[in-house]
Order: C-alpha cells, then structure tokens, then sequence
C-alpha cells in the first residue's frame, strides 16, 4: 500500500510534552464533528482517543476530503501536535490537553455504518455483541480487558520463571478417561472407530513431567469440559496450570501468594499475604460454604446443645434423630414483617428448607412463630449463644448437618444482599483445605472422588480407603476469593500401590483402570517423586481483575451459555463426504 507510511504514535499516547512534533497515526474514526469551517475527528486506536482538528483556512482541500469520513472508517492522519485552547481541554481522556492539527489525510478503508456505536456501556444486547465481537472488541473497555488479561499473563510467566519453573506444552488431542464432566471428543479419519479427546486439564500429563524430572513445570492452558449448560462457564476456558516435584502444601501456597498480589497490583489492588486458612469442616460449620465470602460477618452458629431439651415435638424429634441445630443473627433483623420473614420462607423452601424459623428480641421481648414452646430460660440461651441484641432477628434450621448448612449457606448470602453488608473491597483471599477425599454417590451407588482420583488422601487416612472410605480427608486446597473459587489443586498419589487402591474404592475394576489409565500406572512404577500442584482460572481472575460480572468479557471470542458461538455459527452441520471420512453416521 504506497500510502502507508510508518506510525510515530499511538492515538491514545500523545501528551502535552509532544506538543510542536509531527506524528503520524493510524486508527478508526470514533467520532466525526463538523463546525463549519473546522472539523474535529476522534480517532481511535488500541491505545485509546486522540482529537485530530481540520481547519479549512489552514488547508481547504484538506478540510473538503474530511467531510466524506464516516463513523469506523480507517485513516492515516499526519499532523503537528498542538495544545488545545484553554476552556477545550477534555479531562476524560489521557489525550485530552492536546489535538493534533491535520496536514495529511489518507483513507485506508471505509466501514459500513455498524449494527452499534463503538462506545461504553455498550447500548446493544450481548447477543449482538457476540455476533459482531470484533466490533465489539474495538470498545475502549474491552480494549482496557484484554490489555489486563495480557498483563495478568506476562505477571505469572515473570514470577513463575523467576521460581525455576519451566513452560511446559501438552497435547491438545488425547485419550478419553471420562471421570467428572464429559470430554469434546474428536473422532480419527485415519483410525476408524477411534476417537480423541479435548482435555479437561492436562492433569496426567503435568504429573508425567514429574515422573520424567522436570520437577518445575507451568502452562497458560486452554482445556475443555462438555458440561450442562451454566450461566457463566465456557465450554474452552483457560487455566494456569502449575505442577512441582517434592512440595509440601505450604509450598505451593507461598509460591502462589506473591504471584496472587502481583497479579492483582496491576489493578492497584493492595493484596497482604500471608493469605487467610480455614479447614474445610470450619467453613462449613461457619459459613455453610466451601467457598466463603469473608467481607461480612453473619456467621453460622451450632444451637444443638441449648434447643435439645426444649419441651416442643419439633426440637423432640432432632433430638432423636441426631439432627442438628444451627442459626444466623441479622443485626436489625426484628424491623422484617411478617410478610418479610414470608418471602425469606419462600426462598429457603426453594432451597429444599421445609420451613424458617426465627426468634426476634425487640421492644424488651422475644418474638417468635414457636414462642410457647420455649420458656424466657430458653430465649436467653439462644440470644446469649447469638451474641443478640435489641432489634436483632435469629434465622434457625433444623434438620441433617448437610441440609441446614446448605440453606443457611445460602440465607447467609441473601441476607447480606438485602442488607447492602457486602463491600466491593477488600479483597479477602482465603486457603480451604483438608477437604473429603470422596463423596458417595447414590445413583451410582458407589464412591466418586471430590476433586479428581489423582488426590492424594493424607497419609494417616490410606488404612481408612478399605475400611471406612467416607472418613479419608484429601491433601487438597481451594483458593478463594470474596466467596468465589479462583483456583484448586493438591498433593498427589505417587505410589503406584496407592492409586491402584484409589481406583478400587471408586468400583473400577483393575481392567477398567488399566484400559483407561494403563500409561500412567506403568509411568507410576519408574520412580514417581512426590509431587503436587495447582490449577487457577485465569478467565475468573482477570474478570475479577477488570471489574466486570461476566467471564465473557475477558474472554476475546467466547461462547454463549448455550455453547454457541453466534460470530462463526458454530457448532454446525458438516457435508455428508466429511462424515464418512471418519466413519460416522448420523441418527435421531
């Protein structure tokens, strides 16, 4: 292109210490503004907004091919920087003390007028973002995104070098070992009836390169999970996988804490370290979550104690079933209505709650639906136990420890949002540990892992795989932040005789075992170090990062939660010749 001539500047990088050099830019009309006898154009780059001023005295003919220009045209404009006069000056944009008068102008293409404005917020639906995304990715905020989600990397790359790991790349074409969410699977032309997968993680492979020396390894890594349809997950999402030889788990955790508050300082986000821990069981206890968000009290509290000699057929019937009995204190709770405390009913039962019950201490009294069934004694004990005081409201469940946790778990958070107690800051990071190794699946009717069978259990819990397998804690670890997990991992089995004993307990047969994992368990027989690592969503932690509700918009090209993408119409049919190719026929 002769006309192309060699960009000074970015758009978005002029100053006021640039003024009086010529420069030479290359961008999209923003915005185009005619007054007569001086035009202004908003060109816009990567970088950002830069006023370029077009003045008919100074160069009519000039001034005469601008008013052609239209919105997301693009130009090459050549200009000398001026300061802008006082009074015009736009304290809105970085650019906003200088413009740059026009001396030459060359269109290097024109734009069909777009289905939205390029602007922030956005005024279309995201159906239409995602169906026109690179228009959409031209936006200065998603701009501002993907210039983070490059930052986040550069900061893990720079810190995990730094600790000796090396970046390591795993296959993208693999075996189907389906154990947790379905595989993409990819069928092969060249060996008919067999099939590739996608992976889920790259999980076996990082322990090979364990079991192979390389005892610092880390990969940004896109991996793929066919999962039911959720509102903010994607079917290819990007994880920051982090594996190491000889690790203790406070190892990985002062590997990743400093890397965490690098990342976040990009932001401007103070992050202290150490970060906070809590066992698995005292979050559930405390908060009726695995994954709790600590930026507000509200804490669950055990009655069990105090209510099992209460004289009411109820409180009889947990006793003898052994069930438990826990609430949550509202601080100004006793201003709810009856129709309040109704609609909060409501939405437990959703949760599987049979009811709510609750205790007021207001206007020197108590308050509750079961008052006649509790003595002023009773009242007492549980407002002392609630640390309650005047005007304060008890929210109480009864029933099996798993299910009222579960609901006042999640009462917990809906309170918080209609009382506004939730900061946007700080930011409380927290370490959950110790967590069941597996979980027993009633459908199945046998055991299934928590996290994955590669979990390590802890060393004084192996006896209890044969004998009580419910009771085994796993070496594993979530890292949460403000309620939401950005990242899990753990030690991992490195004995053959281990894993061979963590694929019985789950009802896999040795044949089974050896069909699926046949080149891992003989990897496993040649010297395994003990080894352990960690998996963070980098997707997660960059939507964090910017500010934003959604994945998608840090994602450049992401699927709708119907795993569509609307730009390219995938996923979509294919001709007849490609299927047989591969030897697939299809069926209704």
């Amino acid at each position: 292109m002769d006309s192309l001539k060699k960009r000074t500047h970015y758009c978005g990088d002029l100053r006021p210490e640039h003024e009086g050099q010529t420069v030479t830019m290359q961008g999209w009309v923003h915005r185009r503004r005619d007054l007569g006898g001086l035009t202004f154009v908003d060109l816009r780059d990567r970088a950002g907004i830069c006023q370029v001023l077009f003045n008919a005295e100074r160069n009519p003919d000039l001034h005469r091919a601008v008013k052609d220009v239209r919105n997301e045209w693009v130009l090459q404009v050549t200009g000398l920087v001026e300061r802008r006069s006082a009074g015009t000056e736009n304290p809105n944009i970085g650019t906003g003390a200088v413009e740059v008068l026009a001396t030459e102008l060359d269109v290097l293409n024109r734009a069909k007028t777009p289905p939205f404005g390029i602007d922030d917020p956005p005024e279309a639906s995201e159906d239409t973002r995602l169906k026109y995304r690179y228009l959409d990715l031209r936006r200065p905020r998603m701009q501002r995104n993907l210039r983070i989600r490059h930052q986040a990397a550069m900061a893990i790359r720079n810190h995990l070098a730094s600790q000796g790991f090396l970046e390591l790349e795993t296959p993208s074409l693999t075996k189907s070992t389906p154990e947790g969410a379905r595989d993409y699977l990819v069928p092969s032309r060249v060996n008919p009836g067999n099939f590739y997968a996608l992976p889920q993680s790259p999980q076996l492979f990082k322990q090979l390169f364990m079991i192979a020396g390389y005892d610092r390894y880390y990969q940004i890594v896109r991996c793929f999970r066919d999962e039911d349809l959720r509102a903010d997950r994607q079917p290819e999402f990007t994880q920051v996988d982090i594996e190491m030889s000889f690790p203790r788990k406070e190892d990985i955790f002062e590997l990743i804490e400093p890397m965490i508050a690098t990342i976040f300082g990009i932001s401007g986000v103070d992050v202290p370290t150490p970060f906070e821990r809590m066992t698995y069981s005292e979050a559930m206890d405390t908060y009726g979550t695995d994954k709790p968000d600590l930026r507000f009290d509200l804490k669950i509290r055990d009655l069990t104690t105090i209510v099992e000699m209460v004289d009411a057929p109820l409180f009889k019937q947990a006793a003898a079933e052994g069930w438990t009995t826990r609430a949550i204190n509202l601080p100004g709770g006793a201003k709810y209505s009856r129709k309040d405390l109704q609609v909060l009913e409501e939405e437990v039962k959703q949760l599987g709650a049979k009811g709510l019950l609750w205790l007021k201490k207001a206007e020197g009294k108590y308050q509750s639906p079961v008052l006649k069934y509790l003595t002023e004694a009773n009242c007492r004990d549980i407002s002392e136990s609630l640390t309650m005081v005047e005007g304060d409201c008890a929210f109480i469940q009864i029933g099996p420890r798993v299910d009222v946790l579960k609901v006042l778990g999640a009462l917990r958070l809906i309170l918080a949002r209609r009382e506004d107690l939730v900061p946007e800051k700080p930011h409380r990071f927290l370490w959950v540990s110790d967590f069941p190794l597996l979980d027993w699946d009633s459908e199945e009717n046998r055991w299934v892992a928590c996290h994955h069978p590669f979990t390590s259990p802890r060393d004084a819990d192996i006896a209890l795989l044969e004998s009580d397998p419910g009771k085994v804690l796993a070496q594993a670890y979530d890292l949460v932040l403000n309620g939401t997990e950005i990242g899990g991992g753990s030690i991992r089995i490195h004995r053959p005789e281990v894993q061979q004993l963590m694929f019985r307990t789950l009802g896999m047969s040795e044949v089974e075992a050896r069909s699926k994992f046949g080149f891992f368990l003989d990897a496993l027989e040649y010297g395994a170090p003990p080894h352990g690592g960690i998996a963070l969503g980098l997707d997660r932690i960059c939507m964090i990062l910017a500010g934003e509700s959604s994945i998608r918009d840090v994602i450049a090209f992401p699927k709708t939660a119907s795993a569509v993408c609307l730009m390219t119409e995938s996923p979509s049919p294919v001709d007849a010749r490609q299927l047989r190719e591969l030897h697939i026929k299809l069926v209704d």
